[in-house]
């Protein structure tokens, strides 16, 4: 008997080094952010009965579009080691430019709501990228820190959208924008998330199928490296940064069609936010690592928080909190998976 016992304590004991090791390899290969998906899902699936309801889960996919756009352009920056804090700006800017651009085209042409809806578009998008060009040209031109730069555009910015609307909001935007861009849809799909979804599909082609894109992960990887084998460096990091721009303007007309208003204030947690779900989907901080699918999904688990955390009627203040806490719990993952991984190679 006491040889049977041992030997069924031994098979106990080889199948939980087994599972061990499994979870390790898969932790390993796919990062921290599958695990906390589960979690997220089971533990806010016991809290509200309407969590995994369809309406709902539709819901959070439409929330998490504009984050997932501002993610996506945030990876840029950061896969060439550097990060933009000035994505909230850039909606913010993008929004009040276009707003207002929109409402004087509209009061001098209201017979013409689509040229006064494509001029709008054009002028917030314009203003939008036009300070992710600044912020490329200090990077990339001038060797600013990514960290200053951006944050002194960050000011700059957001002063200039409070300046032109004194904190109040600019109505007088033809309703048809928000029917159209906010609270529409195409083949069954809302509006902001088809025009999310196209913009992601053609961002992973360039990261994953051009030179253009293997230049990025080689100048985050290593600068001096990339400049030896004859990449245009100046240029790459100029482009990062444009992107992130992009990608962020078009996230804020669509956000402005959503609240149907030009604001001075949205935004204002998109740079913790964007870089959040980018570190918990598995981008380096340090650059030249990351996947595009990932920072999506990434996007999603934070909205998928955000909206557990509401139907908890947990208070909005709280949930800042917990987006730090998994920022934070998201890079000790990392250091620690990527010393796994170092001693799996020994």
């Amino acid at each position: 008997m006491s040889d049977e016992g041992s030997n069924a304590e031994r098979r106990k004991a080889s199948l939980a080094e087994s599972s061990l090791n499994l979870l390790k390899l898969a932790f390993v290969r796919l990062g921290v952010l599958p695990f906390l998906l589960l979690i997220a899902v089971v533990v806010f699936a016991v809290m509200s009965d309407n969590f995994l309801t369809g309406r709902n889960l539709l819901n959070v996919v439409r929330q998490s579009t504009y984050l997932a756009l501002v993610a996506v352009g945030q990876m840029f920056a950061l896969l060439t080691g550097g990060f933009d804090l000035s994505v909230g700006t850039i909606l913010a800017v993008t929004s009040v430019f276009g707003a207002t651009a929109m409402a004087a085209a509209y009061t001098a042409m209201p017979e013409a709501v689509a040229a006064a809806i494509a001029i709008g578009m054009i002028v917030g998008i314009a203003a939008g990228i036009s300070i992710g060009v600044i912020n490329g040209i200090g990077v990339a031109i001038f060797n600013v820190s990514p960290f200053m730069m951006s944050l002194g555009m960050a000011s700059v910015g957001f002063g200039i959208a409070l300046y032109m609307t004194g904190g109040t909001p600019v109505y007088g935007m033809p309703i048809e924008f928000g029917d159209i861009f906010g609270f529409g849809s195409i083949y069954g799909l809302p509006t902001p998330v088809a025009v999310a979804l196209l913009l992601i599909v053609l961002l992973f082609y360039v990261v994953n199928r051009t030179r253009l894109g293997r230049y990025f992960y080689a100048v985050g990887g290593n600068i001096k490296a990339a400049r030896l084998s004859g990449i245009n460096t100046r240029l790459t990091l100029f482009l990062a940064y444009v992107f992130c721009g992009g990608m962020a303007a078009v996230a804020g007309m669509l956000l402005t069609a959503r609240l149907d208003t030009g604001e001075a204030n949205i935004g204002a947690t998109m740079p913790l936010e964007s870089i959040a779900a980018c570190v918990i989907a598995g981008v380096s901080l340090r650059g030249g690592i990351g996947r595009l699918e990932n920072v999506v999904l990434g996007a999603l688990f934070i909205g998928l928080v955000q909206n557990g955390m509401n139907l908890a009627r947990i208070e909005s203040y709280l949930q800042i909190v917990v987006i730090g806490v998994l920022l934070i719990l998201a890079v000790v993952a990392d250091q620690f998976r990527l010393r796994i991984i170092a001693n799996m190679r020994d």
